[in-house]
């Protein structure tokens, strides 16, 4: 499988592309839900509200995955599957990695984007908020730009003809 390269990898979470949540139901089945998504020293974050199911869910049961796709400008897929650990006020200053979230998605890196920003982020400010930090327990970064399928993909495609 072609491992993303280190310098392609970097640049590709650095880019506000939507990931999706997968957490667990009570009765064992999962739950996907899109979120943003930072990097941070090795670790993904991700911000929501308290009632959020996925929040309950995670705090219930921290077992999750994250999945991050794109088709431009890399495509790309990067798959996380870890542990997430809750952090709330007034322990932790949620805000700060709150106010980066706000600037990767709502600013994109766009000066011209900041005043959406803070006003996205006063909104956040209002709202009874918490982070979790997902620690990876396995991680996957595929460029798909290369990717050819596995060999008995291509075999099985190759004996039907395909």
């Amino acid at each position: 499988m072609p491992r993303m390269k280190k310098e392609v990898l970097d640049s590709f979470i650095e880019e506000p592309h939507v990931g999706v949540l997968a957490t667990l139901r009570q009765n064992g089945l999962p739950y996907t839900v899109p979120v943003w998504w930072l990097h941070d020293e090795g670790s993904y974050w991700l911000t929501g509200t308290t009632s959020r199911i996925w929040c309950k869910q995670l705090k219930k049961d921290p077992r999750c995955s994250l999945c991050i796709e794109a088709l431009a400008p890399v495509a790309g897929h990067v798959g996380i599957d870890g542990s997430a650990e809750a952090y709330e006020l007034p322990e932790f200053d949620i805000w700060p990695i709150s106010r980066r979230l706000a600037q990767k998605y709502v600013g994109r890196g766009d000066p011209a984007n900041d005043l959406a920003v803070d006003k996205f982020f006063a909104n956040m400010q209002t709202e009874p908020r918490l982070l979790f930090k997902i620690q990876p327990h396995s991680f996957r970064a595929i460029d798909m730009r290369v990717y050819r399928g596995k060999r008995a993909d291509r075999e099985f495609q190759k004996n039907r003809g395909e």
